[in-house]
């Protein structure tokens, strides 16, 4: 893998009384907001050859509609492991794909925001800045690493 990219889901509604945390769906908002995403992704010419994807309800609504701004995209894997997932965790997945030039994996905070200080800056400590919809478009230079990667882009809605 020689670059990644990190999309945090879109704004969600609030979860309804008594509905599981999963389960919450995109805003309004939040389904321009994931539009907007993939939009950007395009017109800037990210190649994706692999998409990661948290199975929430919100992460798969944000991955399919920014996916619909690409006329070939690839099948999105879902995997529960992004799910409340740390950075070493997170790590350890993407790990597993390191034979896909480009991935994106879309998930949640606190874990994508601390992924990306992790990876560009070598600590994982509280980082606070990864807005809903927010994109982080890091080059790898070499393994993937704590501190081995490059901040290329950062875009929010």
């Amino acid at each position: 893998m020689h670059e990644l990219i990190l999309l945090r889901h879109a704004e969600a509604q609030p979860a309804a009384g008594g509905a599981s945390d999963q389960s919450r769906r995109l805003s309004g908002r939040g389904e321009q907001e994931a539009k907007a995403a993939g939009k950007w992704l395009a017109s800037h010419g990210v190649k994706l050859d692999r998409v990661l994807c948290s199975p929430s309800e919100r992460t798969r609504a944000t991955a399919e509609l920014a996916l619909a701004a690409y006329s070939h995209a690839p099948a999105t894997e879902y995997t529960d492991d992004i799910y409340e997932a740390t950075p070493g965790e997170l790590l350890a997945l993407l790990d597993q794909h390191g034979d896909a030039g480009t991935v994106m994996l879309v998930g949640h905070n606190p874990g994508i925001e601390r992924l990306v200080a992790l990876l560009v800056e070598g600590r994982s400590d509280e980082f606070r800045g990864m807005p809903p919809a927010g994109l982080a478009v890091l080059h790898l230079n070499g393994a993937l690493e704590p501190g081995n990667a490059r901040l290329d882009a950062f875009w929010s809605p």
